[in-house]
């Protein structure tokens, strides 16, 4: 920060790029966070939408399987 005088009188505060730097930095980081948990929240819920499609095509745990599921898959 600067002071500049003319004659005894104050011309007013200049601030420099060195004074807010630190401020501006935060303000980046603060972004950059918020955009990545965006993406994360998006992600998951685009994946946790495929997870239930799998679950209803899934054949019970209880069934053996044969050749005739492997060939014909929409056959139940």
């Amino acid at each position: 920060m600067c002071i500049r005088y003319v004659k005894d009188e104050i011309m007013g505060i200049h601030y420099s790029y060195k004074n807010t730097r630190s401020a501006k930095a935060m303000e980046k980081q603060a972004k950059r966070e918020k955009k990545l948990a965006e993406r994360r929240a998006k992600k998951q819920a685009k994946s946790g939408v495929e997870r239930k499609d799998e679950t209803q095509n899934t054949i019970p745990l209880d069934t053996v399987i044969t050749l005739d599921h492997l060939t014909n898959p929409d056959k139940k």
